[in-house]
């Protein structure tokens, strides 16, 4: 059994070696706790099936349904839920472009995409560049969706085409796992009102102790709705491309109307991988859980010592922590050039800085997502991720905590 923690496992000197995302949007002074790619080794299954493939030169078209057949396992193995059929899946690019395929199926040019704001910005950006219309059903204050909220907007989408739900189970950035009895609520509102659920889980496996990860379908009496799904997240393969589409028992006949050339957007080494993560990937897994849980409880005492005015709810799940920063009043810092993306112009932008965010890269040199980028409510905020080594956390901490208190 693999218990060693894969986030202890690297030096920053290592990290910094990384020519993805998270390690090139910033300079080499700057420790990066944004975007959600995890600082860990990767799973040695995971490791061995892609050299493997490598090796015996099998890096053609995907084909076959072993990544959902591994999916199906997984899911009856870890949440008790046997209610995947994979006679009802789809091989997808990834979970966002999933995501845009299925609202294509079940809504016209114009037509409205409920979303639970505070959420992942390509939530908007996305949805709202396939030329649908974004309506906002905050979540409480504690992180919960509101069923009163959800179905006034559920109500008011009236126009052109049929509604649509983009539901984030688990929720990105506030970690909130939605429980069984929301999410049969979400279903019963769903079919009253005739909108189609899309369902974005990728960070299902990745559900901490004292929660537990309720599948969408599984609640979905009238099987209308869709999940997506991908190892991605959870075995950090992010730049490993694919992702599982389900429809519920109600969605099938639309689920095959998918155009056929979206087969061909997946990766197949991106197959083998996720397959391996999800077949033998498990020991890694639980360790990977243990160093995230041991981190949120780190960065708990380390907001306490350094950041007392900063209020967050640790989350349920994930590695990401949604600070809520206004008491530092940080607001006026603006948007910073050197970002990724550049300054933060509009909401969406992943890439894009300002706010606490902008006065943490700025000053501290630490890196955060920005609050305002994740729709209403989001100012004075910002995302951090956690899935790092202690002694980076406690660092981007120390440093985040002299910019609060105006040393640096």
């Amino acid at each position: 059994m693999t218990t060693e923690n894969p986030f202890e496992q690297l030096s920053l000197q290592e990290l910094r070696r990384r020519s993805s995302m998270k390690w090139r949007a910033h300079g080499d002074d700057v420790l990066p706790l944004w975007v959600a790619e995890m600082d860990v080794v990767l799973a040695e299954p995971v490791v061995r099936a892609v050299t493997e493939a490598v090796a015996r030169g099998d890096t053609g078209y995907p084909a076959g349904t072993g990544y959902a057949e591994a999916l199906a396992e997984f899911a009856s193995d870890r949440w008790a839920w046997d209610g995947l059929d994979v006679g009802r899946t789809a091989l997808v690019p990834d979970v966002m472009l999933g995501v845009v395929e299925m609202l294509r199926l079940v809504t016209e040019p114009g037509g409205t995409v409920v979303v639970n704001c505070p959420v992942y910005p390509p939530f908007y950006s996305f949805v709202e560049h396939m030329g649908r219309r974004i309506v906002e059903a905050p979540l409480t204050s504690t992180g919960r969706v509101d069923a009163e909220t959800l179905e006034e907007a559920f109500a008011g989408t009236g126009g052109v085409g049929a509604a649509a739900y983009l539901l984030c189970n688990p929720h990105n950035p506030t970690g909130t796992v939605h429980t069984r009895a929301e999410l049969e609520r979400v279903a019963q509102l769903a079919e009253r009102y005739g909108v189609r659920v899309v369902a974005d889980e990728i960070h299902a496996p990745l559900v901490l102790p004292g929660a537990r990860f309720t599948p969408y379908l599984s609640v979905d009496g009238a099987g209308r709705g869709f999940s997506l799904m991908s190892a991605s997240k959870a075995w950090n393969l992010a730049g490993l491309k694919c992702a599982v589409a389900t429809a519920g028992s109600g969605a099938g006949a639309d689920l095959s109307r998918l155009p056929e050339e979206v087969g061909h957007g997946p990766s197949h080494v991106a197959a083998i991988a996720h397959t391996a993560a999800l077949r033998d990937g498990g020991d890694w897994l639980d360790a990977a859980l243990r160093g995230i849980a041991a981190n949120r409880d780190l960065l708990g005492e380390l907001l306490a010592e350094h950041l007392p005015d900063v209020s967050w709810l640790p989350p349920e799940a994930s590695y990401l922590a949604w600070l809520d920063c206004t008491a530092l009043g940080l607001e006026d810092d603006g948007g910073v050039p050197e970002s990724a993306g550049g300054p933060a112009a509009a909401t969406g932008d992943v890439t894009a800085i300002a706010g606490p965010a902008a006065a943490f890269l700025q000053r501290a040199r630490v890196a955060l997502s920005s609050g305002p980028a994740f729709g209403s409510g989001g100012r004075g905020h910002a995302r951090l991720n956690f899935g790092t080594s202690s002694a980076i956390l406690v660092e981007a901490v120390r440093r985040m905590g002299e910019v609060a208190r105006g040393r640096r």
